[in-house]
């Protein structure tokens, strides 16, 4: 083999890769393929590849599962219920927590009010802000009562001063606010970009391993809703956690899309007020409105948001009008799916809707995506246009199909029970969903097969 084959065999030529995507390409490309962002694909040098050699001495020799011990995995709880729900317990030692919303959600309020009660529990924390002064971030303690004397602040942008303040506290629990923000001397690029945010949470990770240290890292969106930054972070932290909600809504939901140590199905409902940021155990009465006013055009369903069931309103307004195209509005629902229950109102319940001006909306901001809403958002068109209430004491759940009928939905039985926690007396669910034996006590159960038979039993003949 000639040297040049060699050295063809044992080195990677150099290649393209985008800056904010990690895209990679073997020609030069002005937009990336990736991304589609202009002018962010740059050229590599060559890598030299070599051949792993095994290591001669191994600190940590298998043993027999059985012999593991399993109590280094054991949760701590943090103080603050609904994000322990969401952990499955609370944090672990050397598990790193990635915190992901949109700007101005919470995020920040959230994990300090998180980092302020462990220090009260007598755990070191150091909380490092990198996008605020540490003045600022003392501002928003005092506002929202998170002052404690073992939670230590700094406000560093430098990779490597973060690291020598972790070196000097040695905290039980390190926050990062946040992992977009911070850069490394030793990287090429401004913070951000693929590389940086690939050094900077290698380097916590590695950190928060070798320590036994809890880690919260705080992780921007972009305007798609995805983490900011290469995938791979996602997949070298123990637990992604979403932080969602709307601006102009207190209601805050915090959902676990990957979690090593506890379930992915739970949700943590936080209202976020001008004291901070507090956990709901009962999160349903942000959902309805006054239940002694019965008007038309509302309906209530229970929707399952992972495990935990919430009752929540809808309410309708439809209005006839002359323009060729009515309008068709929606908030906090998915306006294909109205869509699709206005055209099986019309043609298989014959209610003309498709001459009316449609406005559609949820109480206190919540939005509900499940098809299980589907038959109160109908009652509530229904009754709006037949200016008609629903009984009061009334939720409806259940998906309607394009024939006109009902179909079941999953966790029939546990919306039922917290409808009846709640106090409602009747509940209008899909035929066959639901056993006699599921049926709490004091709830009345009418089991219907097609939307028809549901609003000519509730509101009378169209």
């Amino acid at each position: 083999m000639t040297n040049k084959a060699a050295k063809r065999s044992t080195s990677r030529g150099a290649g393209h890769r985008c800056t904010e995507c990690g895209w990679t390409s073997i020609k030069w490309a002005g937009r990336c393929g990736g991304c589609q962002a202009w002018g962010t694909v740059e050229e590599l040098g060559g890598e030299t590849l070599g051949r792993t050699q095994p290591a001669g001495h191994v600190a940590h020799p298998a043993m027999p599962i059985a012999d593991v011990d399993a109590t280094q995995a054991l949760s701590i709880p943090t103080g603050v219920s609904e994000f322990d729900r969401v952990l499955g317990g609370g944090l672990v030692a050397g598990a790193v927590v990635l915190v992901a919303g949109e700007p101005g959600v919470g995020k920040s309020t959230l994990l300090l009010d998180v980092a302020a009660r462990a220090a009260t529990a007598g755990r070191r924390v150091l909380y490092v802000s990198g996008e605020e002064s540490a003045a600022q971030v003392r501002l928003r303690a005092e506002r929202i009562g998170a002052l404690a004397p073992n939670l230590y602040l700094a406000s560093e942008g430098d990779l490597g001063t973060v690291l020598a303040q972790v070196e000097q506290l040695s905290p039980d629990l390190f926050v990062l606010d946040s992992v977009q923000t911070i850069s490394s001397a030793q990287v090429d690029g401004s913070a951000g970009n693929v590389s940086q945010v690939r050094e900077v949470a290698a380097a916590v990770i590695t950190a928060s391993k070798s320590r036994g240290m809890s880690t919260l890292l705080v992780g921007h969106v972009t305007k798609d809703g995805s983490i900011a930054g290469p995938r791979v972070l996602e997949h070298l932290v123990d637990v992604v956690v979403q932080f969602e909600g709307e601006r102009h809504s207190r209601l805050r939901l915090v959902r676990a899309v990957k979690n090593r140590y506890g379930p992915t199905d739970e949700v943590g409902c936080f209202d976020l007020g001008e004291n901070g940021i507090v956990g709901l155990t009962d999160p349903s009465a942000l959902f309805l409105s006054s239940r002694d006013l019965m008007v038309p055009g509302t309906a209530v369903t229970v929707t399952l948001e992972g495990r935990r069931p919430l009752v929540t309103e809808v309410q309708a307004l439809l209005s006839s009008t002359q323009a060729p195209s009515p309008r068709r509005t929606t908030s906090g629902l998915d306006t294909s799916r109205v869509a699709m229950v206005l055209a099986v109102l019309e043609k298989h319940v014959r209610i003309p809707v498709q001459k009316c001006d449609c406005y559609v909306s949820t109480v206190g901001g919540v939005r509900l995506s499940e098809p299980a809403v589907d038959l109160a958002v109908a009652l509530a068109m229904a009754g709006s246009v037949a200016d008609r209430p629903l009984p009061r004491g009334t939720v409806a759940l259940g998906e309607v199909g394009l024939a006109g009928e009902l179909r079941p939905t999953a966790g029939v039985p546990r919306r039922l029970a917290e409808a009846a926690r709640l106090g409602f007396s009747q509940a209008v669910v899909p035929a066959g969903s639901v056993e006699a034996a599921d049926v709490p006590r004091g709830l009345v159960v009418r089991q219907v097969a097609r939307l028809d038979e549901a609003v000519r039993g509730l509101l009378g003949a169209p």
